[in-house]
């Protein structure tokens, strides 16, 4: 559910050879909510998008986490800085995995919530502000960023004025950096 004020805009990007869900992405207006149902044996990642404006046609672009310039990302990744929901389901002995991840930057704060199952199930995520305390040298600028609810991810408000938080990878174009030869996107 979208329990904020403003518009959100999902992206989601299935592993290789997985079905992608929902075509990629989908708008989730304040107030509305919306469920994906994903087979066993699914994996990808969610992602919140910021800042979008698209026409009619689902063509545009995102402050944070653009996937291409288009509503429904068609199994395009989120563009750095972007928090991301990661969820491989029905995996080794049937059980699902997922985390928080920060790899790609930060655009805002995230929470997974389990929702039935079983066992010990925790709830990772980044709930604190991290654009706050992150280093000059990686900070990106931004106008907007949004909140909002949904199904098992949770995104959390930050406050003005907002500077975005990059991996150091995607900053630095040494080859002193080993981070640049083996994971530079």
């Amino acid at each position: 559910m979208n329990g904020c004020r403003n518009e959100l805009w999902v992206g989601i990007q299935a592993n290789a050879g997985i079905p992608l869900l929902a075509e990629g992405g989908f708008a989730l207006a304040p107030g509305n909510k919306s469920s994906v149902v994903a087979e066993a044996g699914w994996g990808g990642r969610f992602w919140g998008r910021t800042g979008c404006v698209f026409d009619a046609h689902g063509i545009g672009s995102c402050q944070t986490g653009d996937c291409g310039g288009v509503l429904k990302c068609a199994g395009a990744g989120g563009a750095p800085p972007a928090s991301l929901a990661e969820f491989t389901l029905n995996a080794a002995n049937g059980d699902d995995f997922y985390d928080v991840s920060l790899v790609d930057g930060y655009n805002m704060a995230i929470r997974i919530t389990p929702s039935g199952g079983k066992g010990a199930c925790g709830v990772p995520g980044c709930t604190s502000n991290l654009n706050t305390h992150c280093p000059a040298a990686l900070q990106v600028h931004a106008r907007v960023l949004l909140s909002s609810s949904l199904f098992m991810l949770l995104f959390l408000s930050l406050s003005l004025p907002l500077s975005l938080c990059v991996h150091f990878c995607f900053l630095k174009s040494s080859s002193k950096y080993p981070c640049m030869r083996r994971f530079r996107v």
